[in-house]
């Protein structure tokens, strides 16, 4: 596969800045993975044009909703999330990748009862006084380095995730949602949807994880379908101990089926517009900012005991 996961995988290393106001801030590291990657071409599917009755596509009795956000208040609930990666420290980006943009709350806004994280053209000095060309938002269930020894504000183990969003197109944009462990190791790593802004027609689906022997993995889809950035989607993911499964409104796009390999941990949510990066390349003339993903609702569902 052509792309940041056929050579690379993020780690987690840790930079100490000096000074009076040293921190301990995590960088991301790479090292070489192996990739198992599968193809497939697959008709466009309908757009919804509201928001559908939501649930489980499995169906089935005994599900109840975990987590809910509609993003209704206009304001952002800080009680469900946070503003940046867990190792927050007047800001955030992902080194490893690497990524041109600093996230910033700033960049965090709601419009017509969406979340709406905006990218743009702004330059600002991040961690260790580095200048970095753009601006952008994220929000995760997760929680800070200053809140490391306590909880998640939301985690879980096996669920259905449902997404509703609207995503941007433009080279070096990378809109992502996806699903990390709650230990703040680098694996696994359940990605329910990204989009290369150069190809908003192509929906990429990844699983990360350790083999038994705690080798780094990767099993991947990408499945290519009308532009995802011109209208809004549902991206959907069901997690079972006997199978990861992804959805686009409500069809099956892939499933994964190694059950030794699926998570059996609490993990927790992001949300984020990334801007650059060794997979996505970087902006050019032809990409428009300000750039916005919108995200018209969140919700979660597990199966009750």
């Amino acid at each position: 596969m052509t792309s940041r996961y056929s050579y690379w995988f993020w780690g987690i290393g840790f930079l100490v800045l000096s000074g009076a106001t040293s921190s301990c801030v995590p960088l991301r590291s790479v090292s070489p993975i192996a990739t198992v990657t599968e193809e497939a071409q697959v008709a466009p599917n309908a757009v919804p044009t509201a928001a559908p009755s939501a649930g489980p596509i499995s169906g089935g009795s005994g599900w109840r909703r975990v987590f809910t956000d509609e993003f209704t208040s206009g304001v952002l609930d800080r009680s469900k999330w946070t503003r940046c990666y867990w190792w927050d420290n007047g800001g955030c980006t992902n080194l490893g990748n690497p990524n041109l943009n600093w996230y910033l709350p700033g960049n965090i806004s709601f419009r017509n009862g969406a979340l709406v994280l905006t990218a743009r053209e702004q330059q600002v000095r991040g961690i260790n006084g580095r200048l970095f060309p753009y601006t952008s938002g994220m929000v995760t269930t997760g929680r800070d380095y200053a809140e490391r020894h306590r909880s998640d504000r939301f985690s879980f183990t096996y669920g259905y995730v449902e997404i509703r969003a609207r995503i941007p197109s433009g080279r070096g944009l990378w809109p992502a949602l996806w699903l990390m462990p709650s230990t703040h190791r680098d694996l696994p790593e359940i990605d329910i949807m990204e989009v290369i802004g150069h190809r908003p027609n192509v929906l990429e689906m990844h699983f990360h994880y350790r083999a038994d022997a705690g080798q780094k993995r990767t099993a991947n889809r990408r499945v290519t379908v009308s532009d995802l950035s011109r209208n809004w989607h549902v991206y959907g993911l069901e997690w079972s101990p006997n199978a990861i499964i992804w959805y686009l409104d409500g069809v099956e796009q892939w499933r994964f089926t190694n059950a030794s390999a699926i998570p059996r941990e609490p993990m927790y949510l992001i949300m984020n517009l990334a801007v650059g990066g060794a997979w996505p390349g970087s902006p050019n003339s032809s990409t428009q900012f300000p750039a916005e993903f919108l995200i018209d609702y969140v919700r979660i569902w597990q199966r009750a005991q």
